[in-house]
């Protein structure tokens, strides 16, 4: 696990990128539909390996995570399998804990050498600044969800959860997780105007502080691309209704959807505002 706020230097090797997605869900509404989309996602992973140099993990990987000492949650061997490849082929990893997967400890670390992030982080990438985080409880509001965080990584509760049988926390992890609208939040699918929308007067915050060329969001699944200033804020959208990600070339960040075999079309679906 890493935290502090030093910033990460990254030097993109001639011809490389670096890849960020966020809030895939796997798990999520059901073992079936999950499947399609945990497919469609490695598809992708696939394509960008060649040239991805760097590859970032927003959170919310998993719609519920939870680890013990000797076992894991089943299932999600494909996704697994593909990042441990990535890894292998000596692509950093950096994993952003989400509110979905607050229960992360050292197996993503210890499978796939993962960098594992539990808040904010300030990366330099070819000499541009980025702020990066996966976005739960951050900004004004959303105070319901900041109180109910409080007890999910309270350590004694956090220790009576692993006292359960894990078919039985699983259960009760997992049932949570897809019906509980506090944790996941129907307002998901609208956009509440830009003045109103809380990461980005959580945005508009960090620039009063110092200046960055891109702050980068997971949580907020829809896709935005907002301008403030000289800064630009994103959210990276999710691969359940959209399937955007977000590609920096080592000069420019960028939004793109990744269609594949889908035949829906969401590329007009990113929210962009020049505020």
């Amino acid at each position: 696990m890493v935290s502090g706020r030093q910033p990460i230097n990254i030097d993109l090797a001639p011809g490389k990128k670096v890849y960020f997605s966020s809030d895939h869900h796997f798990g999520a509404p059901n073992e079936e539909d999950s499947l399609v989309r945990e497919k469609h996602f490695v598809k992708w992973l696939d394509e960008i390996k060649d040239d991805c140099g760097t590859l970032f993990l927003l959170g919310d990987l998993f719609d519920f995570w939870f680890e013990y000492k000797y076992v894991v949650p089943k299932g999600f061997i494909r996704v697994l399998g593909k990042l441990a490849e990535i890894a292998d082929r000596g692509i950093p990893i950096y994993f952003f804990v989400g509110n979905h997967d607050l229960w992360m400890k050292n197996y993503l670390e210890e499978q796939i050498n993962a960098i594992v992030f539990w808040d904010k982080q300030d990366f330099i990438i070819n000499g541009k600044e980025f702020f990066i985080v996966h976005g739960d409880g951050k900004g004004p509001g959303d105070m319901g969800y900041k109180r109910m965080k409080k007890v999910f990584t309270n350590k004694i509760c956090q220790f009576l959860f692993y006292l359960l049988h894990p078919d039985i926390a699983m259960w009760l992890g997992i049932t949570a997780s897809r019906k509980n609208k506090m944790i996941s939040g129907d307002e998901d699918v609208h956009f509440l105007g830009v003045d109103n929308e809380w990461l980005i007067q959580y945005s508009e915050r960090q620039l009063e502080r110092k200046h960055y060329d891109y702050l980068i969001y997971g949580h907020r699944h829809l896709p935005m691309e907002i301008t403030i200033k000289k800064s630009k804020h994103f959210n990276l959208g999710d691969w359940i209704n959209y399937f955007t990600y977000g590609v920096f070339d080592g000069n420019d960040f960028e939004l793109k959807t990744y269609l594949g075999d889908q035949t829906i079309d969401t590329r007009n679906s990113i929210i962009k505002i020049v505020k």
